[in-house]
């Protein structure tokens, strides 16, 4: 029976009862892209609700972070509480019972990424600095972010998960041995996703002895020695398992919930509540489907001189500098040129005056993101009426950052392979340093969850 394995305390494991549209739906309309994407183009939105229409859709089961600041949130919530009630009522939603589902994406800029849907056990996630639990946060959490993430929570009966959890498994032995049997499992959607979003297949895994095959490969990935023995690191570095891809705040505000339900439980009801898990797609940072993007900067509301004599005086005009080049090409070639130098962050930048590339000598931390992200911080402290948004995408970056008050930051990618080791050596990254792949290839909303008894 699944009952005896639904939940493996050890590593963190819950197989969940999955909830996924009835028969009939348009499924192109029912899923739309993660909240946090497009936060500064409301047309890309504006093109989601006239394609959904009144269509049932995860639109209307979530909130794009684009309205967090409209002023009618509070109302948005309750419509938002009323239409997970109606899904539910009206048989919207069906059951898959307990299982995991085994995922396959195809986008324009990857022909295939696989994951595993699964719940994951917040007792043992932490997303504070220093941490050191089996699921870990991979850069800085912004606790002032939280709070409207959490209110959207706390009177839902669904989630929908867009947390991507990232697993080391260089040998291929949790997802890859499913994915090569595929055929023998039974799909549940196989559908085009809307806005250049690519194409998505899902397959129910849900015998017991494929299940107990995935925890025991989860297990291996746990055990202290291997773990040790791989990262070459001592007792004092707790086992990293998962670490948090997409999704952190996310992630963060079901825990934030998760401790909020929990103080009025008993010690019985603590173990097994629904809102003790979380929903996350699990995928293999080694899947030749992941590719590390930057997240670029734009800052808003600025004058360009007094931004980069800013710079100049925020790094020390001696080890610094600034020259411009006429195309983001040539931006490119400089950053490239620049990269096999020791001691040099250089990141490009682009205004209403054209382009160009940025260098500060001997910097103080190891990630050019790092470097950027203490200055636009303390301007952004000294300046309130600008304002930083993160972007994915050089081409969002050259159209908002070329026109007049703002800035556009390019920033290089990060090394996925050195990933974990980096994380468990020198802890979270700093906020926003990566992406998995670019905005359109982000988790779409599709699969719900109870987060509820009932």
């Amino acid at each position: 029976m699944i009952d005896k394995i639904a939940y493996n305390k050890e590593i963190g494991i819950h197989i969940p009862t999955i909830l996924l549209p009835k028969e009939g739906i348009d499924m192109e309309k029912w899923s739309v892209v993660a909240c946090d994407q497009y936060t500064s183009e409301p047309e890309y939105w504006q093109e989601v609700e006239k394609k959904v229409g009144d269509s049932p859709s995860t639109l209307y089961l979530t909130f794009p972070e684009i309205y967090l600041e409209d002023t009618n949130a509070e109302e948005r919530i309750k419509r938002i509480n009323n239409e997970m009630r109606k899904y539910i009522n009206e048989g919207v939603l069906v059951s898959q019972k307990p299982c995991v589902l085994l995922v396959d994406r195809s986008t324009s800029h990857t022909p295939s990424r696989k994951g595993l849907i699964i719940a994951v056990d917040l007792e043992k996630y932490d997303y504070t600095v220093g941490s050191q639990t089996l699921i870990r946060a991979t850069e800085g959490t912004v606790i002032e972010r939280l709070p409207p993430r959490v209110k959207i929570r706390e009177n839902a009966i669904l989630e929908l998960p867009h947390v991507m959890i990232l697993i080391d498994d260089p040998n291929k032995t949790v997802i890859e041995p499913l994915a090569s049997k595929i055929d023998s499992f039974e799909k549940v959607y196989d559908f085009e996703l809307m806005m250049n979003g690519g194409h998505i297949k899902g397959y129910r895994i849900d015998d017991e002895k494929t299940l107990e095959g995935i925890l025991k490969a989860i297990e291996a990935l746990a055990d202290p020695e291997v773990f040790k023995s791989k990262y070459n690191v001592g007792d004092d570095k707790g086992v990293l398992l998962f670490a948090v891809g997409d999704g952190n705040h996310s992630l963060a505000s079901a825990k934030v919930h998760w401790e909020n339900v929990k103080k009025s439980l008993s010690e019985a009801e603590i173990e097994n509540h629904p809102a003790r898990f979380a929903l996350v797609e699990i995928v293999n940072v080694h899947d030749d489907g992941i590719v590390f993007e930057p997240i670029h900067r734009v800052l808003f509301n600025i004058d360009t001189e007094s931004v980069l004599n800013a710079m100049q005086d925020f790094y020390g005009s001696s080890c610094c500098s600034f020259e411009k080049y006429d195309s983001i090409k040539s931006v490119n070639e400089r950053l490239k040129a620049l990269k096999k130098e020791n001691a040099v962050h250089s990141f490009g930048f682009v205004t209403d005056n054209g382009f160009g590339v940025f260098t500060v000598q001997n910097p103080k931390h190891n990630l050019e993101v790092a470097t950027l992200q203490d200055f636009l911080d303390c301007y952004v402290g000294k300046h309130k009426e600008s304002k930083v948004d993160y972007i994915h995408g050089e081409d969002v970056v050259t159209r908002l950052g070329s026109k007049p008050g703002n800035i556009g930051f390019y920033l290089p990618s990060m090394e996925k392979h050195d990933f974990f080791k980096t994380v468990i050596i020198d802890g979270v990254l700093p906020r926003k340093t990566f992406s998995m792949g670019e905005a359109e290839e982000k988790r779409f909303y599709l699969e719900c969850r109870k987060i509820v008894k009932d």
